[in-house]
């Protein structure tokens, strides 16, 4: 009997540490609490970017030595207050967001992302924390720089951000060469500056920052703008089908004030880095 104790008491012993093994960073943080993962491309100034160091409220990269800022770092780390679990962000390509959420590698996207009919046949979304327009933007001393409405970019070699509306946009510009889509938005500067292109398709805090950011290149708000579902130029919280945490985080952004998102947006216009 005192044997059979023994091995019993061995094998609970046993299944407690392997349960402890099981609880690694991905679930509880170094502060004991739940992990709350968020995916952004850490590439999407002025709303997410990455940097070297934690000024202006950066956030560790998972796995990285470099920090995530931005609009939407802001935002995560209200809704990681709010919902009391300490804040991870995983930095992730575009592409691989939503891909990265339905596995579980993720648990919530916040990273600039529209909540459009087609997104919403495959994830969940919060209710909007930012709504935007669409605007080109442009070399400053380039061919289209005095370009006021689509048909003034006739001709224009224009690219958007692949699998976004930007890119679907682009077809109502008559006579426009469409481009490849770019990967991201720092590879769309890169190209504008170098004549690779003549323009690419963005949204208002966005051109911002590029006008901010690099003294060649300016934006412009087309004249009437694109059409498009109001839906296409607002952002939310992208979540898998049927997350608990939806309701959860609705809770946590209707107490941000409008005052408050706005202020973050100046403050993320601010402090973005130069190149991005």
């Amino acid at each position: 009997m005192k044997k059979k104790l023994v091995i019993l008491f061995t094998a609970m012993m046993t299944m407690l540490v392997l349960a402890a093994c099981g609880s690694d960073d991905d679930t509880t943080g170094d502060s004991g609490k739940k992990v709350l993962k968020v995916g952004m491309e850490a590439a999407y100034a002025p709303f997410n970017w990455s940097q070297n160091d934690d000024s202006n409220g950066a956030v560790l990269i998972k796995g990285s030595k470099e920090y995530a800022a931005g609009y939407d770092v802001e935002i995560a780390k209200k809704i990681a207050d709010g919902l009391d679990m300490e804040l991870q962000i995983v930095k992730t390509d575009w592409d691989g967001l939503i891909p990265s959420l339905q596995s579980g590698a993720i648990d919530v996207v916040i990273a600039g992302m529209s909540p459009t009919e087609e997104r919403k046949g495959t994830i969940d979304f919060s209710e909007n924390y930012y709504t935007s327009d669409y605007v080109i933007v442009v070399k400053a001393d380039g061919p289209y720089a005095g370009a006021k409405t689509l048909a003034d970019l006739s001709g224009a070699k224009v690219t958007g951000q692949q699998a976004t509306t930007h890119y679907d946009v682009i077809d109502q510009i008559p006579g426009v060469n469409k481009q490849v889509a770019g990967t991201d938005f720092g590879a769309m500067r890169v190209q504008l500056q170098s004549g690779a292109i003549d323009a690419y398709v963005s949204e208002r805090p966005e051109g911002i920052s590029a006008e901010m950011a690099l003294k060649n290149i300016k934006y412009l708000v087309p004249e009437p703008n694109f059409e498009a579902d109001p839906s296409t130029t607002a952002v939310a919280v992208g979540l898998k089908k049927g997350s608990d945490l939806t309701e959860q985080i609705n809770k946590v952004l209707a107490e941000i004030s409008e005052d408050a998102r706005q202020k973050f947006m100046e403050d993320a216009i601010a402090n973005q880095p130069a190149a991005q």
